[in-house]
């Protein structure tokens, strides 16, 4: 009977890719894939923009709020665990961002593995249009935000609206081959590279516009700016891009129906890949192996990514426009590694450059960890980034390589979730070890942990 079955997913499969050949040309492909390169810009320009922003949002709402409303309830519970962490007073504010930064990350947990489910039935493009409006009205919203509270549920249909990235990636997995495919995926992290160059930049911008000008809402020049790359966005896609996946192609149903929607998010459904149906025994082997790799990785990462916005205030007093000029740095590496070198890598080296960027962000932190000045600081960030230009890419091109073809929204969006999850909890773990054992200690010991997602990945059997 197995045997049956893996015949039968064998022939599905030689079909699909023959239907896909016939419905797809290298000119449709270089079109789709710069359709969507550019959308993505959009969409990060406007996300990035307001990371600048946010301190002074968060006084104007501390303001406004007068001890009575949602902001003073939260940063109570901040201010509890800034005590409890011995944290000085002045990283109150980082904390409360930091938490905003995981709830936006856990609505993104919640929403791509469903929505890229959702489009393997219904189409990639209505979906994608879906979460694009959903992000325009989260901006419009921020835009009305005279409270806090307002503000917060902003962000929540932002977050759970995000599932346009994943979507991003099933499209171009949709109009590519295993050969095109690493190229076309490295576009991606160029354009999350643009974005988060350029966006912060337009951020800055808008907040000395506001320092200068002193005017009670002034936050809603930038939200609306954000709310007309987003609204801008939205008609390009809807304009310019077409369905990707035939109707004669599509899945016919989500997983086990609509009443097992819960393995979309319940993180052991989705470490499993339970949504994915069709999968041989070494394809769900792979999924799941080359999932425990890449949340072990990204939760780890994003923690000590976060705290070190602490470690250069408190070690080495940098101001925010000494931190804008190193994530400037961050940002340029990767943009300049991803069009130079990630998009040439073969389809049969993509294994072993993950696995290099995996090991190299080992020495990174250890670099950046134990650094006694800024000249040994910046030797490992630029290790730092050189890993995560090479790791995450090529993490990405190799899920898109493994399962059913009709089943890629799915695959990419539960793959997502995952890192989705691992970085809504890895900034609270990073914390709570910075300011409890120091960042000496924190960092050794996260390097040491990161010693296993590339050995991990070793053991994926990728086609």
């Amino acid at each position: 009977m197995e045997i049956k079955q893996r015949t039968t997913t064998i022939v599905s499969k030689e079909k699909f890719k023959k239907e896909k050949k016939n419905c797809t040309s290298s000119e449709n492909e270089s079109k789709v894939v710069s359709i969507v390169f550019r959308s993505l810009i959009l969409d990060l320009l406007a996300f990035t923009m307001i990371l600048p922003l946010l301190p002074a949002l968060l006084d104007y709402y501390k303001e406004v709020d007068q001890g009575k409303g949602l902001y003073s309830w939260i940063l109570n519970h901040v201010k509890t665990l800034q005590v409890t962490l011995n944290a000085p007073e002045r990283f109150s504010s980082v904390l409360f961002g930091g938490f905003l930064g995981s709830m936006y990350s856990f609505l993104q947990f919640l929403g791509m593995p469903i929505i890229g489910a959702l489009s393997d039935i219904y189409g990639r493009k209505p979906l994608m249009i879906l979460c694009l409006s959903g992000v325009a009205f989260s901006y419009l919203l921020w835009a009305v935000s005279q409270n806090f509270a307002i503000f917060v549920i902003a962000r929540f249909f932002g977050g759970i609206s995000k599932g346009n990235i994943s979507l991003s990636m099933a499209i171009i997995t949709d109009v590519t081959t295993p050969k095109t495919r690493g190229k076309s995926m490295a576009l991606v992290g160029i354009a999350f590279s643009i974005g988060f160059i350029v966006g912060p930049m337009i951020g800055v911008i808008f907040s000395k516009i506001s320092n200068n000008e002193k005017e009670e809402f002034w936050y809603i020049y930038p939200a609306l700016f954000a709310l007309f790359l987003a609204l801008s966005d939205l008609f390009y896609v809807m304009y310019c891009l077409e369905e990707t996946l035939p109707v004669h192609l599509r899945a016919k149903s989500l997983a086990r129906g609509i009443s097992g929607a819960m393995i979309y998010i319940n993180p052991l459904d989705l470490f499993q890949f339970n949504g994915v149906t069709g999968l041989t025994s070494q394809e769900l082997k792979s999924l799941r192996t080359l999932g425990y790799s890449y949340f072990l990785y990204l939760f780890i990462y994003s923690g000590l990514e976060f705290t070190l916005t602490f470690l250069t205030h408190h070690t080495f007093h940098f101001t925010s426009m000494q931190q804008g000029y190193m994530f400037l740095v961050i940002g340029l590496t990767m943009a300049i590694l991803q069009g130079c070198f990630v998009r040439r890598i073969p389809a049969d080296r993509t294994k072993f450059t993950a696995e290099l960027g995996l090991w190299l962000v080992v020495p990174a932190f250890i670099f950046i960890g134990i650094a006694s000045n800024v000249t040994s600081l910046y030797f490992g960030v630029i290790i730092f980034s050189i890993s995560t230009a090479m790791a995450v890419t090529c993490m990405m091109t190799l899920v898109t390589r493994i399962g059913p073809e009709n089943q890629k929204g799915t695959i990419t969006g539960i793959f997502r979730s995952l890192g989705s999850l691992a970085r809504s909890c890895g900034p609270i773990i990073a914390s709570i070890a910075y300011w409890s054992i120091g960042s000496n200690t924190t960092y050794c010991i996260g390097a040491f942990f990161l010693i296993f997602p590339p050995l991990i990945l070793n053991k994926v059997y990728v086609p």
